[in-house]
C-alpha cells in the first residue's frame, strides 16, 4: 500500500484533513481538560439544525431505531438509514454523535450518507440521554470518560451489527467533535475491522508508540481557528504519522472554527463544510466500495 503524508493550509475553500491513527492504547477522547477546552468552543452554542442536517439526501431512503448492542444489561438503541431502493449488503458506515448526544441532527447525517448508498448507523455513546445545552452537554461528555470500556463496547458492537445484521464487508467510522476523537478511537481498537476512518476535528494521538498499529486509511477535517484543536496539534499529529511511514492526508481549512460542519450548532461555515463533505464521500467512495 501507498504511504502519503500530506499537509495542507488553504485559504477560502480550504480542504479536509485526512488523519491516521492506530495503537494498542486508545486515546482519553472525554479527560477534564479536553472536555473543558470543549466548553469554551461551545460557550453560548445550541444544538439547532445547521445547513449540513437541513440538506436533503441524493436519494430516497428508510430508517428505523434498531437495537444494536446490550451492555451491562441495558440496550443500546440507534438510528439506522439504508437507502429506500435495492435489497442486499451494502458498506457500512458507524456514524456517532457530537457532544450533543444522538438527536435528529445525527439522525439526518445518516440519512445522508445512506442516500449514497452506505447502510449508516447512528450510535448512542450517551445511552439515551440528548444535552439541550452546552452545560449539559459538558456534562455527558465529561461522564464519559469514567465509561471508556463500555464506550468501545458500544463502538465494537455496532461495527459487528453491520457485519452480521446488515451483511457489510466494509465498514467505516465518521464522527464530529467529541464523535471525532471516538471515531479515531474506534479504527485504534479495531484495527481488523475498520476500513475507513474520518475524523471531524475530534481529539487526536500524537505519540507515534499510539498509532503504531492502525490500519484503516484515516480522513480528518480541522479548521485553523479551532482553539480546542489547535492547528499546533495537527502539526504534532502530522509528525508522528511520518515517522511511521502511514498514510495520511491533512488539510486545514483557514477561517473555519471549531464544529464548523457540525449537524448540530451555531458554528457552521457552509462554504468549508460542503467543501469537506464532497471530499467525506468521495474517501469513503474510494475506500469502502
Amino acid at each position: 500500500m501507498r504511504h502519503l503524508l500530506r499537509l495542507s493550509r488553504l485559504s477560502g475553500l480550504g480542504g479536509l484533513a485526512l488523519v491516521l491513527g492506530c495503537s494498542p492504547e486508545a486515546p482519553d477522547v472525554a479527560g477534564e481538560e479536553y472536555v473543558e477546552r470543549m466548553a469554551v468552543e461551545h460557550a453560548g452554542d445550541a444544538p439547532i439544525a445547521s445547513g449540513a442536517a437541513e440538506t436533503q439526501p441524493a436519494a430516497p431512503v428508510r430508517g428505523e431505531r434498531v437495537i444494536y448492542a446490550t451492555i451491562g444489561g441495558k440496550p443500546i438503541a440507534g438510528y439506522l438509514a439504508r437507502p429506500e431502493a435495492g435489497t442486499g449488503s451494502l458498506p457500512g458506515i458507524v456514524v456517532i454523535h457530537e457532544w450533543w448526544g444522538l438527536n435528529d441532527n445525527i439522525r439526518a447525517m445518516a440519512e445522508r450518507l445512506a442516500g449514497e448508498g452506505y447502510a449508516a448507523l447512528a450510535v448512542d455513546l450517551y445511552e439515551g440521554d440528548v444535552a439541550e445545552t452546552p452545560e449539559r452537554a459538558r456534562e455527558l461528555a465529561g461522564g464519559s470518560a469514567g465509561r471508556s470500556a463500555a464506550l468501545h463496547e458500544n463502538l465494537s458492537r455496532a461495527i459487528a451489527y453491520l457485519e452480521s445484521e446488515t451483511g457489510a464487508s466494509t465498514v467505516g467510522t465518521i464522527g464530529w467533535c467529541f464523535g471525532g476523537g471516538w471515531s479515531l478511537n474506534a479504527a485504534l481498537q479495531n484495527p481488523e475491522r475498520v476500513d475507513a476512518t474520518v475524523i471531524y476535528y475530534g481529539r487526536l494521538v500524537t505519540e507515534p508508540e499510539r498509532l503504531r498499529t492502525l490500519r484503516a486509511p484515516i480522513l480528518g477535517i480541522f479548521g485553523a481557528e479551532d482553539r480546542g484543536i489547535p492547528v499546533e496539534t495537527v502539526r504534532a499529529f502530522e509528525s508522528a504519522l511520518a515517522q511511521l511511514g502511514r498514510q495520511a492526508e491533512i488539510h486545514i481549512y483557514d477561517g473555519a472554527d471549531h464544529a464548523f460542519a457540525n449537524p448540530s450548532g451555531t458554528r457552521y461555515n457552509a462554504e468549508a463544510a460542503e467543501d469537506a463533505w464532497r471530499k467525506t464521500l468521495a474517501f469513503f467512495q474510494e475506500r469502502l466500495k
